[in-house]
């Protein structure tokens, strides 16, 4: 391989938690490298805007509403799919939710399961039908979007650490089964990242003074510097890479 390009013509990506921070980003590189994108997430209004720009742009988006948290909604997104574009070759599972903010031992059983049911839950079946729907057309690529709180959990952030431990098995488990039939199957752990969802924590000066101390490099990432990493992944240049669990962390699990 004397040369790399990260070339996505005629390549099929769906990516989850696409409105917004790093679902975003990577679904607008994928398409500026020639994929055609399809940008799933909760409301259908938060996708239109960036699907226009990526429209205007040059590039092939189409914007579907689904909760991944229900399973009804992920398998009326795989029909869709199936009937519009006939095959898929990437799935970025970045959708995630993290509603309670606390102690293990004020958590409720409703908090376990709405966490569960979105980022793990809905991995897993979403990961099950876009396999499915690679073996028939000979091969994908999957990346899961899990954490450094798989490897390190933070404080009062137990249940959503729990779920992105549970990622980085279910990465494992699929790519030892899905690896006969061409399909790779690898994730990605952000450190913190100034997106919305964790706003919660980089806007507070108090976090900030206890977690930029644990970041080598001083700063939290933007969201576009988790897209060469998942371009990588996805590509032909990581035709020999399954199962891994990649750090774009900072080096803060160093």
């Amino acid at each position: 391989m004397s040369k790399l390009e990260f070339n996505f013509q005629g390549k099929t990506a769906l990516i989850t938690g696409a409105s917004r921070g790093i679902g975003e980003a990577v679904a607008r590189t994928l398409a500026a490298n020639g994929a055609e994108v399809i940008l799933a997430s909760r409301k259908l209004e938060d996708l239109k805007h960036i699907a226009d720009d990526i429209a205007k742009a040059g590039g092939k988006a189409t914007a579907i509403a689904c909760h991944v948290g229900e399973m009804e909604q992920i398998n009326q997104l795989f029909e869709a799919i199936r009937k519009k574009f006939t095959k898929l070759d990437i799935l970025i599972n970045n959708a995630a939710t993290n509603p309670f903010f606390g102690d293990v031992l004020s958590a409720d059983e409703r908090a376990w399961d709405k966490t569960f049911a979105v980022n793990l839950k809905g991995l897993f079946f979403a990961s099950q039908q876009a396999a499915k729907m690679m073996k028939e057309k000979g091969g994908g690529a999957i990346v899961n979007v899990a954490s450094v709180n798989a490897i390190r959990p933070a404080p009062f952030q137990g249940i959503y650490s729990i779920t992105k431990a549970g990622i980085i098995a279910l990465t494992l488990s699929f790519a030892k089964e899905l690896a006969p039939f061409n399909i790779r199957v690898n994730a990605l752990l952000p450190g913190l990242t100034d997106t919305k969802f964790a706003s919660a924590l980089t806007q507070s000066p108090d976090i900030m003074k206890v977690v930029l101390p644990t970041i080598p490099m001083g700063r939290i990432a933007k969201p576009e510097e988790m897209v060469g990493a998942v371009l990588y992944l996805v590509s032909d240049a990581a035709s020999y890479t399954t199962g891994a669990c990649l750090n774009v962390d900072g080096g803060m699990l160093a």
